[in-house]
């Protein structure tokens, strides 16, 4: 058996998963899982069904894990030899902005697909506040650091720069400077090459192009 079994969908948050699986390298058992048949194994790890969840093998114990920022924070955890978790200096700017991007910046991302307008007498009670202040807050930020961290690529870099890759793809961030070179920088990386070759064949073999 592998140490964990992956249930995902390749047109979902489990692209970061995947990702975080393949920089960690772990050893996984992919499954794929039909938004509209559901297996009983995933929905007795997670009731709600999401995507992407993971169940670790470990010993005589099984751990599950959802949420996307969770899975690849404890990857990082339980692989420490890829050394993607931060450094005693690192870990305010790691669980800062990991954090970050799991609220403010994917509600602000949300609502901007989906063109939901906060009010100005509202933004105190929305978590983000407004879009163009969250977007803002990021932007200075990665204005001055190549990565969450600073020089070094941690884990935080595959959940902040997966928002970031797919928010400049599906125009709910804008195209700033900041942005186009940070997805950049994390595009190059070896293991999200790998990972997102075979999310794309994947989708391309279900849409019947592959």
């Amino acid at each position: 058996m592998a140490a964990f079994t992956f249930f995902y969908n390749p047109m979902s948050r489990a692209q970061i998963a995947r990702w975080a699986l393949h920089e960690v390298g772990a050893d996984y058992e992919p499954v794929l899982v039909e938004w509209g048949n559901k297996p009983q194994a995933l929905l007795d790890a997670n009731p709600m069904g999401k995507l992407p969840t993971i169940i670790h093998h470990h010993g005589s114990h099984d751990h599950v894990v959802s949420e996307s920022a969770a899975v690849c924070h404890y990857l990082a955890l339980t692989h420490p030899r890829a050394e993607l978790t931060p450094s005693e200096h690192e870990a305010a700017d790691y669980f800062r902005w990991f954090f970050f991007a799991a609220g403010p910046l994917e509600q602000a991302a949300t609502s901007k697909m989906f063109g939901w307008e906060m009010t100005p007498e509202r933004e105190m009670s929305a978590g983000f506040g407004n879009y163009e202040r969250t977007m803002d807050a990021l932007d200075g930020w990665l204005s001055t650091h190549d990565y969450v961290c600073g020089d070094r690529f941690t884990m935080a870099d595959v959940y902040v720069g997966s928002h970031v890759d797919w928010g400049l793809q599906f125009k709910s961030f804008p195209e700033r400077d900041s942005f186009l070179a940070y997805a950049g920088r994390v595009q190059q990386r070896p293991a999200y090459k790998e990972a997102k070759a075979i999310d794309m064949g994947e989708i391309a073999r279900m849409q019947g192009n592959g």
